[in-house]
């Protein structure tokens, strides 16, 4: 991937002012949109995803040292001892948590990892929706499978080493969709059937071609208090699969749920039911809408995308948080978009819901209204158009 003079400047002037010394090597990776399989990754399901040009990067030098420095810009320095590698409890939710993961999981693989400085900047900004953890994460491993696995990690591979790290370090259990969407890079479908060795299909589409700008909505809503509320989505999914003694959603049998609903309903609650509803929808929906890009349909796209962003709201539930009156950001920037797209384009709730983002697929003519309307009412800087990226982890020259 081509480094501009531009960013190759800002990363350098940023490690010799962290470090003291110069820079050898410089490292992406991106942030990543959902497209499609909207909560439906942890149940095994199918997702439709993209990596965008908004991206984590790194200037690098190696040390002979057995400690790895990491300067975030804005953020206190990060230093991690290659001397043990084990989780550390009080680390959990911490930087350090995921370079430890990352590094431990390239040993468990046979890669003597040693020291390193590196110096990060972001345009993933964190709780943008994009996954700014992901990108860390992916950063992270892309970085010593370069420095000191000579590329020998896959992509795909190196998606799982950063789930690794932020399941088993972090302390946060997520799928694999955001890892991988960042690691491979440009529009991909990926099915979780196998969660650990996941069938990837990669999806060739430019949705510029379509006169189409792809928005990302921050609805400036904090994922503060709302732990319990993405806890409860796989809680009662899962749920719903122990009457069927089954682990995950993917693996009940659809009609045989249809037919257990009063019983479902009586055990488990009807959330718990509408968000089986909503899964058995989306996970048929993804390779539909892979489908109606490969044919060149995008208006067929565009209604599979509007009929996901329906489903989130009515039967996941994750647009509004349970008992909120007086804070619905989601549910407003949804309401907004209705608005200002009047019938055209598409919209739909993106990623985890409650809090973050909003996508909308916007008309290239309207796009500078949209963009205002939006901002109007929920800030400057709050409408982000963005492209796909081709590239996923990579090394920059």
């Amino acid at each position: 991937m081509k480094l501009t003079q531009e960013t190759r400047a800002a990363l350098q002037q940023g490690f010799e002012a962290a470090f003291g010394c110069a820079p050898q090597r410089y490292f992406s990776a991106p942030g990543r949109t959902e497209l499609s399989g909207n909560h439906t990754d942890h149940q095994h399901g199918m997702v439709l995803a993209a990596a965008v040009n908004l991206d984590t990067r790194a200037a690098v030098r190696m040390t002979c040292s057995d400690t790895i420095r990491v300067q975030s810009k804005g953020y206190p320095l990060c230093q991690v001892s290659l001397q043990d590698l084990r989780p550390k409890r009080e680390e959990i939710n911490t930087t350090a948590a995921l370079i430890r993961g990352v590094a431990a999981r390239f040993e468990q693989l046979g890669c003597m990892v040693s020291g390193f400085d590196a110096y990060v900047e972001s345009t993933v900004l964190p709780g943008s929706g994009l996954s700014s953890s992901a990108a860390f994460e992916v950063l992270m491993g892309t970085i010593m499978n370069h420095l000191f696995f000579g590329g020998h990690v896959s992509q795909p591979e190196i998606a799982m080493v950063a789930q690794y790290a932020e399941r088993d370090y972090f302390g946060k259990p997520c799928g694999l969709m955001d890892q991988m969407a960042s690691a491979v890079g440009g529009m991909v479908r990926m099915d979780f059937c196998s969660p650990g060795n996941p069938r990837l299909q990669k999806v060739d589409f430019d949705f510029a071609d379509c006169g189409h700008a792809l928005c990302i909505i921050d609805t400036r809503a904090s994922h503060a208090d709302l732990t319990d509320e993405y806890a409860a989505v796989p809680a009662e999914m899962k749920a719903i699969c122990d009457y069927f003694h089954k682990s995950v959603l993917r693996d009940v049998d659809e009609e045989a749920f249809y037919a257990a609903i009063p019983q479902l309903r009586q055990r488990c609650g009807d959330r718990a039911v509408m968000r089986a509803v909503h899964f058995f929808k989306e996970n048929a929906r993804v390779p539909m809408q892979v489908a109606a890009l490969e044919q060149g349909d995008f208006d067929r796209y565009l209604q599979l995308m509007k009929e996901s962003g329906y489903s989130s709201y009515m039967y996941l539930q994750n647009v509004i948080p349970a008992g909120y009156k007086a804070h619905q950001d989601v549910a407003i920037a949804l309401a907004l978009c209705d608005r200002y797209l009047a019938g055209r384009g598409g919209f739909r709730v993106h990623g985890g819901g409650f809090a973050g983002t909003v996508q909308a697929f916007v008309p290239v003519d309207i796009l500078e209204d949209f963009c205002k309307g939006i901002e109007n009412a929920l800030g400057e800087g709050a409408c982000h158009v963005l492209s796909i990226r081709n590239e996923g982890g990579v090394e920059m020259f």
